[in-house]
């Protein structure tokens, strides 16, 4: 039986995987449905490994990326992964693929939304899918549209963290022990070819964010994620 659906939306195809593969692997053990929409593939603006190659062309990039997001979404366990295809540097976010977001949040219900931080001066693609998500999430609460589908509640949205988090006003207020996972989340890093420049960066991320869990916590964390709300957390209890 399932634990419950989540949706992470993803500007480019490796976002997810550095920024949350840990929660994704997490609550996919825990039986939940995680579903991963890449709104492009980074093949302009963050595929430059694969762009050295000769005789490189726009569509085998896709390709390569799509393979690497593919494999990694494996290791994480993600239910379902897609690719929408909206270019990059510049992602072009059109009223219909708004509109496409909203029928699936409908159509999953997320518990929870996983995204990009609202600000990134160096990234116009991630505020933007951020933006994108919020919308999308407001139209699908809104009885008017579409009225013969039932509207969602109002799943909690997580930012996950940028790359540059003190240029981007990111402060995390949720810490996540993903020790526990971190086998998948590393091999999921390592399927992503085309950015292994990345890959020491983002162990040495979930290193201090490990260590920033463990103390503030009564735990021994080795590997941690942190995320930033957007709402106020509604709970039963303070303990």
């Amino acid at each position: 039986m399932s634990a419950g659906t989540a949706l992470v939306v993803s500007a480019h195809s490796a976002d997810f995987v550095w920024r949350a593969g840990g929660a994704i692997a997490l609550h996919a053990d825990r039986g939940m449905q995680v579903t991963v929409v890449c709104l492009s593939f980074g093949e302009r603006g963050e595929s430059a490994k694969l762009w050295r190659q000769p005789d490189m062309t726009l569509e085998r990039v896709k390709t390569e990326r799509q393979g690497e997001a593919e494999r990694a979404a494996a290791a994480l366990g993600v239910h379902d992964l897609q690719f929408w295809d909206l270019g990059d540097y510049p992602l072009t976010l059109s009223q219909d693929s708004l509109f496409r977001l909203a029928a699936l949040y409908r159509a999953i219900r997320p518990r929870f939304v996983l995204t990009h931080s609202k600000d990134d001066p160096y990234n116009h693609d991630h505020p933007a899918t951020t933006d994108f998500a919020q919308h999308a999430r407001i139209i699908a609460q809104a009885h008017g549209h579409e009225p013969g589908v039932p509207v969602i509640a109002a799943p909690p949205v997580f930012l996950f963290e940028p790359h540059q988090p003190e240029q981007c006003g990111w402060k995390p207020d949720m810490l996540l022990d993903i020790t526990p996972v971190w086998e998948r989340k590393l091999a999921a890093i390592r399927c992503m070819a085309g950015q292994e420049h990345l890959w020491e960066y983002y162990t040495r991320v979930a290193l201090q964010r490990g260590a920033q869990t463990a103390r503030n916590s009564e735990k021994p964390i080795t590997y941690g994620e942190g995320f930033q709300s957007v709402f106020p957390h509604v709970v039963e209890s303070l303990a």
